[in-house]
């Protein structure tokens, strides 16, 4: 009866204080280990007990994700949810590719969806990750479904923390810390360059260019970067009353990035109030404001700094910029006749960008909660979003003509396109989103039933940008306006261009319902189905709808199963479909041309007009199903827990670029839906939680998880080819068309190389046996393993006694393939790694691991494909409490933490998280123009009032 009665207490503060009542633990009369009780997670429009869950949801606690000191939270989640896979960026402001059980599209929207308190979003970055309460992921299809065509890529559900217990309470945390590049590259000396530069030289028949006895060693990469300082302040204050809930945040986050001059600063204020108007009706009102400043630079400042040679001194002994000019004794000079390599001053390219960017995001809404009936509960809720951005960015043409050749006078400059000129750039857009439902909630004897039934309406405005370039302008940018430009005579004065843009505006309607039922405690039943009508698609082809049931059985409340051990044994599985209308615009454009034009006694009366792509008026969202199986256990008394996940992910019908039949008589691409991609997977967790004695408590767990994503179909041979991983020397890497048909999304696309020739020379397979090799053949290249790892996983420590706390995370992956773009780009003259260098190929060193000395471009092999399997300790946290140390200060918590300390790879660039632009057959992968992951040591503070 206590045991029940102790329940009861958790479930009755569950309900009045929310989510803050999530995870409450509480002490058993038979043992003094801690078991969670009631454990919630939050399933869209709804939250359901752990237990009685039927899909596939990952819970992170406000603990897990504030233990990491990082800008976003996305990146504190990694290795912390078994299926979602985190590549992030410790650039400031940059967003974290996350794919949630694979990638499933290729030219669609890639990216979750994220709801913050009920606010649909793109991203978190504006987030302060001390208001988070519970980051809730919701994987699989039948969780998915229930918000329709916005599901496909998965769903990551944000609820920020409110007022709770009693009075006033106030918390500050913050911190300090230094960040440093987490791993270099050795490159050349001066001596080692001149070397092996002279030797390829010769070896292409010219002479020697450079002496081994240097002035300057210059080491680009130190001479580019500092160490980081970032520090973050955040203060909230929170109470709650008989008839109200509040909760206020302020947060201050700022960075002068390792890279010179990129400076980051995020300020956030968050309001969640909550007041019972009478009884029955509760009225919820969240706010939340983000101003961020920036300072960017250019990224291709690391590659030139790897690139350029390290004879070339960062500035002439007269004060001026060093270039790669050589003279006659064989060093730097700026009285060299030319220059020998192609590569710019990575200091001075850092010195002359001057950019800064502003943006300003508000979000908000309301929500009304209005119990009709006891077990009927009606919520009405409306959220927006504003963005605001604006951003310069000036180029003093001049200077920067003038720095490239010390020979050059200010004189001779052609001014004819502006000594200098200055974009400008500004953007909006509003979007809304309003949501009706009602919650029937009953039990029947041993019958246990929820339903919600709603609609919604939503808008994405579009956004609106203008964009203005002018030409010489005041270098002083208080002068920096608009304000003297008359736009109709001003096309041949300063101002160069003007463009104002407005982008797609997208509405929604939207009618959805849920059924879960359970019988006996034990048999679990949930059923859902949304119906989506979209203005992104034609008459006819606007409508959707999103079915998706989960079935569970908890199969240790059955009497034979009392005494097995088991305190909690779940079976699940379900069955799903999924939308993305993330999709590319099918638009229908018109063609004029003189040879279609309408003559009239031999004389042309009018241009003529002709449709001159393809067009498919059936064109729809992209259609995921998935099937999904899953098994939750806790063992000995609670303290061993786990699950394991299997799904089967289908996209049957992704749209590609379709190519017209040359006899059509179009030259345009259009848009089908032509292909499919599957995703099957495993997912295991598996931990402990114990206590010993009083003072001693700790936590181990473990999360792996697979995944096999495979282009299973393409439709019609005449896809259209996608040629993308640039390197910026003419060739690619990566290839999608139709013989791309079993292999994964984002897969290299390489000559095979095949040892080397008797001058050292790389040599590649013929693969397709005709004889000719290498940039004689140009389909002799394969598919090579992509960049997505094929499995991830996780370690999770934590260990308390008395008042310490210790906790240790890192992440991994398996399985994915990286391409050391700043290697394979190299042209000539330029620097080469030390191990290049000291290890090439001769008549006397024919094992070597580089080919021999050669001043070219090499052509785009898997000699430059690495592995790109990585383990590294993302966070260390070391902390102590003095609790109730002076009067109205119940806790100070001291802390220290390191973050990604560690790393150990296989891949010898900088980090082999290569997120790029995101995109498959884009830059991701591929390490050039890339930001170097950081190791950071911070000290914080923690006080509570």
């Amino acid at each position: 009866m206590r045991n029940a009665s102790l329940k009861l207490s958790c479930l009755v503060a569950a309900f009045y204080f929310g989510n803050d009542a999530m995870a409450q633990e509480v002490k058993s009369d038979t043992t003094t280990r801690e078991t969670k009780i009631e454990e919630v997670v939050m399933i869209g429009y709804g939250s359901r007990k752990k237990v009685d869950n039927t899909t596939a949801v990952s819970t992170i606690s406000s603990d897990e994700v504030n233990k990491t000191k990082v800008l976003n939270a996305t990146q504190a989640i990694q290795g912390k949810a078994a299926g979602v896979n985190v590549i992030a960026s410790d650039l400031p402001g940059s967003t974290p590719t996350v794919m949630i059980r694979g990638l499933g599209t290729v030219k669609s929207g890639r990216d979750p969806l994220y709801v913050v308190d009920g606010i649909y979003a793109d991203n978190i970055n504006n987030i302060n990750s001390n208001d988070i309460l519970t980051y809730d992921v919701l994987k699989d299809a039948s969780a998915l479904a229930i918000y329709g065509n916005r599901g496909a890529n998965g769903v990551i559900i944000i609820t920020t923390k409110s007022g709770k217990g009693r009075g006033i309470q106030v918390e500050y945390d913050g911190f300090a810390g230094v960040r440093s590049p987490l791993k270099k590259v050795k490159m050349a000396s001066s001596s080692q360059f001149a070397r092996y530069t002279n030797l390829a030289l010769e070896a292409q028949g010219n002479a020697a260019q450079f002496s081994e006895n240097q002035l300057v060693n210059t080491n680009w990469f130190d001479a580019i970067t500092r160490t980081g300082i970032y520090n973050q302040h955040n203060i909230s204050v929170s109470g709650a009353s008989e008839s109200a809930k509040y909760f206020l945040s302020l947060g201050n986050y700022d960075e002068k990035s390792i890279l010179n001059g990129t400076d980051y600063n995020r300020t956030t204020i968050r309001t969640n109030n909550e007041f019972k108007i009478t009884k029955g009706i509760i009225l919820s009102q969240n706010l939340s404001i983000a101003f961020t400043n920036t300072t960017p630079k250019p990224l291709s400042a690391f590659t030139n700094a790897y690139k350029q040679s390290p004879i070339v001194p960062v500035y002439f002994s007269d004060g001026i910029y060093g270039v790669s000019f050589v003279n006659s004794n064989g060093v730097a000079s700026p009285n060299g006749s030319s220059s020998f390599n192609n590569v710019g001053n990575p200091v001075a390219q850092l010195d002359f960008y001057n950019q800064r960017q502003n943006n300003f995001l508000l979000q908000g809404g309301l929500k009304l909660d209005f119990s009709i009936l006891k077990p009927l509960k009606f919520t009405s809720s409306f959220s927006g979003e504003y963005n605001n951005y604006k951003s310069y960015n000036f180029s003093d043409l001049r200077a920067i003509w003038l720095a490239a050749d010390p020979t050059r006078k200010a004189a001779d400059f052609n001014a004819k396109d502006g000594v200098n000129n200055l974009t400008n750039e500004k953007s909006n857009y509003f979007n809304w989103v309003l949501s009706n439902y009602l919650t029937y909630s009953q039990k029947f004897g041993e019958h246990d039933i929820e339903i919600m039934a709603g609609m919604e309406a939503s808008v994405k405005n579009g956004l609106e940008r203008t964009v203005v370039l002018r030409k010489d302008v005041y270098e002083n940018s208080d002068y920096w306006d608009l304000s003297d430009i008359n736009y109709v005579t001003a096309t041949n004065g300063n101002l160069v261009s003007f463009n104002s843009i407005k982008s797609n505006k997208n509405t929604t309607s939207s009618y959805f319902a849920r059924a879960q039922y359970k019988l006996m405690n034990r048999y679990l039943l949930t059923a859902s189905i949304r119906r989506d009508g979209s203005s992104q698609f034609s008459d006819g082809n606007k409508w959707g709808t999103f079915p998706a049931f989960g079935l569970g059985w908890v199969v240790s409340e059955e009497g034979f199963m009392q005494n097995s051990g088991f305190d909690m044994l779940k079976l699940r599985g379900g069955w799903g479909r999924l939308g993305n209308q993330n999709v590319p615009l099918n638009i229908l454009t018109l063609s004029s041309s003189d040879s279609y034009s309408y003559s009239f006694n031999g004389n042309a009366v009018s241009n003529g007009v002709t449709v001159d792509k393809i067009y498919d008026p059936n064109l729809s969202w992209e259609i995921t199903e998935e099937t999904s199986a899953g098994v939750d256990f806790e063992l000995l008394n609670r303290r061993l827990y786990g699950s394991v996940d299997w799904y089967n992910r289908r996209t049957k019908n992704i749209i590609l670029d379709l190519g017209p039949v040359p006899t059509s008589g179009l030259s345009n691409n259009g848009l089908a839906h032509m292909g499919e991609v599957t995703n099957k997977g495993l997912e295991f967790v598996l931990g402990w939680k114990d206590r010993v004695g009083e003072d001693f408590t700790y936590g181990i767990s473990a999360n792996f998880s697979h995944n096999q994503n495979k282009l299973t179909k393409v439709f019609n041979n005449n896809v259209a080819f996608i040629t993308g991983g640039g390197l910026g020397n003419g060739q690619y890497t990566k290839l999608f068309n139709y013989t791309t048909v079993g292999h994964s999304l984002g897969s290299f696309w390489l000559w095979k190389f095949d040892g080397y020739d008797e001058n050292g020379n790389m040599k590649y397979a013929d693969t397709n046996g005709n004889g000719k090799t290498g940039k004689d053949d140009l389909d002799d290249r394969v598919y090579f393993d992509s960049y997505i790892p094929k499995s991830t996983y996780g370690i999770n420590i934590d260990l308390s006694y008395k008042n310490v706390d210790f906790s240790v995370n890192g992440y991994g992956t398996l399985g994915a393939k990286v391409y050391n773009g700043k290697k394979a780009q190299r042209f000539s003259g330029e620097n080469i790694e030390k191990s290049v260098a000291t290890d090439y190929w001769t008549a006397s060193n024919t094992d070597a691991s580089n080919p021999a000395p050669f001043n070219s471009s090499p052509i785009a092999s898997d000699f430059y494909l690495e592995s790109g399997d990585f383990f590294r300790i993302n966070n260390i946290t070391l902390g102590y409490t003095f609790n109730d140390p002076m009067d109205k200060v119940k806790a100070i918590r001291l802390y220290f933490s390191a973050v990604n300390p560690i790393i150990f790879q296989k891949f010898s660039g900088y980090t082999p998280e290569l997120a790029g632009d995101n995109d498959p057959y884009g830059s991701a992968g591929i390490e050039l123009d890339a930001y170097p992951a950081v190791r950071s040591f911070l000290v914080g503070l923690n006080v509570k009032f």
